[in-house]
């Protein structure tokens, strides 16, 4: 693929260094080149073998003939004989070949132009990127074989690239001339055998800064500052060539530095050395005479200042100078007090500026501030990279935090024992808490608005301020001042004048806007959600939903806590982590006692507490809340009461046959429930069988006269529990695991089928 020029004005690489001027415009090799052959020929080309001499006889003869040039110099024309062509120029063998042909055809006429032309061989030795022998067309230049060779490495010099011919250097080419001006005067043309010589790079000095080229540049001889910003091309248009520095090696011993204004003749006329840079200092655009607006502005940037100007000057009119989201209580100025640059901020109110122009608020400014402003919701806590905040161009789209932090960070730079930095945090019932930069007396009430101001649950009756200072033996000391708030800001109190590394908290009234809630669900006469207040027990919220209804079965009601849920939902996460590390152990050392049913219903058991749902349920004896059981029992927020009808089934769960649930009978007894679904499995534990009460209590067995309908009764919407024999998988002592886990699940299913 060929290679196409290069910008020579490109001399940024990666990272932003400096890089040597002009080696791009040869970089690469190409993989054809066919120089043009349409151009019209020079009268001093000189003909040799190779060359092909087109005839065009008119007049007694017409004729066209191609005639090309022998290894011995010649051509052979007809009726004419040879004729001796080689080492002539074209013009001298045009007339020889015109006399010749009027001499041999009598009334004729040629026309003689070249047609194929010859191909030659060069040599591209030195600093070229890929040296060597080339074969180039006759018409050649010294810029087409370089071209041809991949151009000149950088250790190279562009400047006295030499053609040799015969051993002796009949021509130097100056790349510079070329680059720079356009200039191929010195551009010479090759001969067959012609040398292309490449020396080493010559002296070099840098131009870097405010010019249109920064680069490394290659010096020829006797050039002054001048020529260097020349060759870069001149200064921008943000150039301060006044301040510019030159940076040089003394006798390779040492880097000096010198600044130089270069607006001057003597300084342009100073030679350069090997290993200077020059060094174009910008202009700060505007350095003079203006202001600054950024941040939530409908026209941010730069302003023009003149004496007297106020904030009023720049904040006409609310709609045309801020957004709709602009915070009208906050703004910042940000200035400079003298050459040193420290910072002194200034804090106003731009809805104050509105209403009333002239008045206190309504600052004068003084050339070079900076005034911030802010929206409404950009101030929260964030991080953004500390940017020198006057006199320099502002980065884009800067949030309101990012613009703080900004100014924090100067201030902090600044900061000394004696002149501690100028800043405060404010924290609590608050809109934006954080640290900001405080003005000259700035106050609690000044500090809260920079904050955005109080939120409504704020307790105006107290707010504190935490003071570090340090104490005559050198040790820090902290003092705790309280104050009151009374209705607000705006009424003037929070006039408490704040010092540096002050801590403002403004306390929240206790449990404000905070609503809690429980759901009533089921057989009640008002299901839905009510409002809790603190100290409500269940009782009340029962007797505020009007009470149950007659199908209400309360025997079987479920009341769940988010607490005992997050618990249940943490036990069965350490249990279902012991049943996973032991199931595993007992894969690798599984034998003769441990059969590959018993891995496969352990496997199973493990993908059901994988999917189980943990309710957090509390027993509770709703049929006893007429008895005042309940009148202790205070309900919390997200509590949930679902109150089912009253069933009429009985479910087997468990190690059964065909688990599923039968209608009740009250005159069937467990046993008869267990043959109804298809009685136990070979891995069901007979003799510890337990009822799962539709009030969430476990009734078991204290005997076996039990099975036979001793003991209690089974009632409605009681489940019936069959788990499994673990005692002979007992390698791992899996059976308190497994009992653990099978009983959560079988309460949690239980509980589930009563809502």
């Amino acid at each position: 693929m060929d290679t196409p020029l290069s910008d020579p004005s490109r001399t940024r690489g990666p990272g932003d260094e400096l890089q040597p001027f002009g080696y791009e415009l040869f970089a690469g090799r190409p993989t054809t080149f066919a120089p043009v052959t349409e151009i019209p020929l020079p009268s001093l080309y000189i003909v040799g073998p190779g060359d092909v001499i087109k005839l065009q006889l008119y007049g007694n003869v017409n004729r066209s003939l191609e005639l090309p040039v022998t290894r011995d110099g010649t051509i052979q024309l007809e009726e004419a004989g040879p004729v001796v062509v080689a080492g002539q120029t074209f013009e001298q063998v045009r007339q020889v070949l015109e006399r010749r042909v009027r001499e041999t055809y009598l009334g004729t006429e040629a026309s003689i132009t070249l047609g194929e032309l010859r191909s030659m061989r060069v040599f591209v030795l030195g600093e070229a990127r890929h040296p060597g022998s080339y074969t180039v067309s006759s018409l050649s230049t010294m810029t087409n074989a370089l071209l041809v060779s991949g151009g000149v490495k950088t250790s190279g010099s562009l400047r006295q690239v030499q053609l040799k011919r015969q051993g002796e250097v009949i021509g130097t080419l100056d790349l510079y001339q070329l680059l720079l001006a356009g200039d191929t005067s010195s551009d010479q043309r090759l001969q067959s055998g012609d040398t292309l010589f490449i020396p080493p790079v010559g002296d070099t000095v840098a131009v870097d800064g405010e010019v249109q080229r920064p680069a490394i540049y290659e010096l020829k001889g006797n050039e002054t500052l001048a020529d260097m910003v020349a060759m870069a091309g001149g200064y921008k248009r943000d150039a301060a060539p006044a301040h510019s520095q030159l940076e040089r090696v003394d006798e390779r011993r040492r880097r000096t530095l010198e600044t130089l204004d270069l607006t001057r003749a003597y300084s342009q006329q100073q030679p350069v050395r090997e290993g200077d840079r020059l060094t174009i200092n910008s202009l700060q655009t505007l350095t003079d005479g203006f202001v600054h607006i950024r941040g939530e502005a409908e026209r941010p940037g730069k302003r023009q200042w003149r004496p007297g100007m106020r904030l009023s000057d720049l904040l006409q009119e609310r709609r045309s100078a801020l957004p709709e989201d602009a915070d009208l209580n906050y703004g910042l100025i940000v200035r400079e007090l003298n050459h040193q640059q420290p910072l002194q901020i200034l804090q106003f109110s731009p809805s104050e500026i509105f209403r009333s122009p002239g008045s206190e608020q309504d600052l004068q400014l003084q050339e070079r501030d900076q005034i911030l402003l802010f929206s409404q919701q950009d101030r929260s806590e964030g991080s953004a990279a500390p940017v020198p905040v006057p006199g320099d161009q502002a980065p884009p789209e800067l949030t309101g935090r990012e613009l703080l932090n900004e100014v924090l960070a100067r201030l902090d730079q600044q900061a000394t024992p004696a002149r501690p930095v100028r800043a405060a945090s404010v924290a609590g019932a608050v809109r934006y808490p954080g640290r900001y930069p405080l003005g000259e007396g700035a106050t609690a009430r000044e500090l809260i608005a920079a904050a955005g101001g109080l939120q409504d649950s704020a307790l105006t009756l107290e707010a504190e301020v935490v003071r570090s200072s340090v104490s005559e033996g050198g040790e820090a000391d902290t003092e705790l001042l309280r104050f009151a708030l009374f209705q607000g800001v705006e009424d003037g109190a929070g006039e408490i004048r704040l010092h540096s590394y002050d801590r403002l908290l403004i306390k929240s009234v206790p449990g404000f806007a905070e609503r809690e809630v429980i759901t009533l669900e089921g057989e009640l006469r008002f299901p839905g959600e009510y409002s809790i207040r603190p100290g409500d027990t269940l009782t009340d919220l029962i007797e505020r939903a009007g009470g149950f209804t007659q199908r209400a079965f309360m025997e079987g009601a479920v009341f769940s806590r988010e607490r005992l849920r997050q618990l249940e939902q943490e036990r069965m996460a350490v249990a279902e982590q012991r049943l996973r590390r032991d199931l595993l152990g007992l894969q690798l050392t599984a034998g003769e006692e441990t059969s590959r049913e018993d891995l496969v219903l352990l496997q199973g058991l493990l993908q059901e507490v994988q999917g189980a749902e943990p309710l957090g349920r509390l027993v509770i004896d709703l049929v006893g809340l007429e008895k005042g059981r309940l009148d202790g029992l205070e309900v919390l927020d997200g509590d949930h009461l679902r109150v089912p009808r009253r069933p009429q089934s009985v479910s087997v769960f468990g190690e059964v046959q065909f688990a599923s649930s039968h209608l009740y009978d009250p005159g069937l007894s467990v046993t008869d429930y267990l043959d109804r679904s298809g009685g136990f499995t070979a891995q069901s534990d007979e003799q510890r069988v337990y009822i799962i009460r539709a009030d969430g209590s476990v009734w078991r067995p204290r005997s076996s006269r039990w099975f036979a309908g001793g003991g209690e009764q089974i009632r409605p919407g009681d489940t019936i529990v069959a788990p499994i024999k673990v005692d002979r998988i007992n390698q791992l002592q899996l059976a308190t695991n497994i009992s653990q886990i099978f009983s959560n699940l079988a309460v949690s299913a239980a509980a589930l089928r009563s809502l």
